[in-house]
């Protein structure tokens, strides 16, 4: 059952923080000539629109009260420059700070990127990729609309609202004054709005990320879903989810259908008042008719600005928990502590050594004072109960995580003083479960490596036994493999997987399970393509199925956490310990019929 706790997208926060505002505005700094740009065009956008009620004042009074037909059309033509002038400055305005809008969360999503593949895997152990990919796309978005249509636009509806302010105190005090009667209302208005649509937000955020989270959940576990006939259970719980989300919508939708109506109606009862009030000026000669036309079309325009500064706050207290989000995502840093320079040989021979080796992923040892060493080219096998820290040993290896304590070298040389490139390039892992990228075969084995030549590519294929699937591919080694490798079964992705390891060529290889969940002969291919890839190389199995690793030069046997047995086969079999009870288990059955354990597939 999910709980909120789960959801940082309840997480507003304040509506407005310096200190991440300073920081979001770091990414405008490249590009602040093009906003310093999209702030002028503003504002003489602006002031065009601004000059629109003067110059019909002007008209009104100047010129058609006076019979002056010369003067009333370069009256009409000056307004149709200041409305071309608008049109043309708001057009550049708007292109200028959506590039520039793109252009920051180029920026941004360039640098989330490169931020969340450099962490190790205790990362990912606490970040799920729901979350990750929220922060990337959704997060950045919402800050996208601060750049494009917030600061720089706030900034213009204030320009505006000052100067009509300005224009309608020079222009008759008194009936400026009248009109801003209506300014109090206003203002309560606007603050009761934001509180409603700040909740209504925080539901709205909390729904979306609920749904986000069942939908990725449900669509990767399709198979499970359908296997167990879970599409009508399912489905309702999609369709409460998206109800809620629905109903929480709806509530924002009501709260702007209110507002907005009611600020036409408070904008009518300014003009009433100004009507009222500026008719009797005008009637008594006390005010003119073109100022009171101003001051009507004034007042017309003076509502906009304060309407769009409430949409304005919505975006800047959206904006903020986004960055919140985003900017303690790109704080986290768990990347392990990288060596001034690289202590391995440029060669490296491949012996690997554990001494007194122990780790702990949280507060529970998992591994605990192991010691062992592996000579360059030795084929050592790991067996032991699952959670017997199996897995902890290859994740070591390839330096995912560090020990707690002790130390791990190769050739001597301890993985920290190691450089993290060079030394994974050293090895290759075969897993249980091969992940293949959505491509063809040929970009799956080479995985975008260019210095990896075709004839590389094929000798690898022939040799991890892959060659007669290739054969009945309709486009062979560029045959689209799908999501996953979805078009093929797992013990082709595995044969895959071999192929990939023998193009990379590494000192070291580290096969994970990865001759379990196949057929009979698909097992058999696997076994070849295995002896083939660890030929002349460092090779540590992890294995449960022990016919699979009878040709180890040592087996380990790992129980809870430490080494309880070290030996060959047959030897390990002699001991009667931990391996021979594990044997015992596993063949019970072929031992009763008096067959060859190792010969019989399970």
């Amino acid at each position: 059952m999910m709980h909120s706790d789960k959801y940082e997208e309840e997480s507003l926060g304040k509506v407005y923080d310096s200190k991440l505002m300073k920081r979001l505005l770091s990414y405008v700094k490249p590009y602040k000539v093009w906003v310093a740009a999209s702030v002028v065009l503003l504002l003489i956008a602006s002031a065009a629109e601004l000059a629109g009620p003067y110059l019909i004042k002007l008209g009104i009074d100047s010129y058609i009260s006076a019979g002056d037909k010369r003067g009333l059309a370069w009256i009409s033509l000056a307004l149709l420059a200041v409305n071309v002038v608008s049109f043309l400055m708001n057009y550049l305005q708007v292109y200028l700070m959506n590039l520039t809008g793109q252009r920051i969360i180029y920026d941004m999503r360039t640098q989330l990127f490169s931020h969340i593949q450099t962490q190790s895997l205790s990362f990912f152990d606490r970040n799920p990729v729901g979350r990750l990919m929220s922060r990337i796309m959704t997060d950045v978005q919402v800050m996208n609309e601060l750049f494009t249509s917030g600061v720089v636009m706030a900034l213009g509806d204030l320009f505006t609202l000052l100067g009509i302010m300005g224009i309608m105190l020079a222009l008759n005090v008194k009936l400026a004054l009248v009109t801003f009667v209506v300014l109090p209302l206003l203002f309560v208005t606007s603050m009761v709005f934001r509180s409603k649509v700040r909740v209504s937000y925080r539901q709205i955020r909390t729904r979306i990320a609920r749904i986000n989270a069942f939908l990725q959940e449900n669509i990767s576990g399709i198979r499970t879903v359908q296997m167990f006939n879970r599409e009508a259970k399912n489905f309702q719980k999609f369709d409460k989810l998206n109800h809620d989300h629905l109903d929480a919508y709806l509530r924002s939708i009501m709260y702007y259908a209110v507002f907005f109506p009611v600020i036409e109606i408070i904008g009518a009862i300014a003009v009433a008042l100004i009507i009222w009030y500026g008719g009797s000026g005008v009637l008594s000669g006390a005010l003119t008719l073109g100022t009171l036309v101003a001051f009507t079309q004034y007042v017309s325009r003076f509502f906009m600005p304060i309407r769009d500064l409430s949409e304005k706050y919505n975006i800047l207290q959206s904006a903020m928990a986004s960055a919140e989000r985003v900017f303690n995502l790109l704080d986290t840093d768990t990347r392990l502590p990288q060596p001034r320079r690289n202590l391995l040989p440029d060669d490296p021979a491949g012996a690997l050594e554990f001494d007194d080796v122990s780790f702990a992923y949280d507060d529970d040892y998992v591994l605990k004072n192991v010691s062992f060493r592996v000579e360059p080219g030795e084929t050592v096998a790991f067996v032991g109960a699952t959670g017997a820290g199996k897995t902890t040993i290859m994740n070591l290896l390839c330096r995912f995580y560090d020990p707690s304590k002790g130390s791990i070298r190769m050739d001597g040389v301890d993985l920290r003083d190691a450089d993290e490139e060079f030394l994974r390039r050293q090895m290759t892992i075969v897993l249980q479960d091969v992940y293949l990228f959505s491509g063809s075969i040929r970009d799956n084995i080479r995985l975008a490596n260019s210095s990896i030549p075709d004839d590389r590519v094929l000798d690898a294929v022939r040799r991890a036994r892959v060659g007669e699937l290739i054969e009945k591919l309709p486009m062979g080694l560029d045959q689209q493999v799908g999501e996953r490798g979805v078009t093929l079964s797992a013990g082709q992705r595995q044969l895959i997987a071999f192929a990939r390891a023998l193009a990379f060529d590494p000192k070291i290889l580290i096969l994970d399970e990865a001759t379990s969940s196949v057929d009979p002969e698909t097992e058999d291919l696997i076994r070849e393509a295995s002896a083939e890839v660890m030929r002349g190389r460092t090779s540590i199995v992890i294995a449960h199925r022990l016919s699979t690793i009878k040709g180890a030069d040592r087996i380990v046997v790992i129980h809870k956490g430490k080494i309880r047995e070290t030996g060959t086969h047959q030897e390990l079999l002699k001991r009667r310990g931990i391996y021979y009870k594990l044997y015992q288990i596993q063949y019970r059955d072929q031992e009763i019929l008096g067959r060859d354990p190792s010969a019989v597939r399970r």
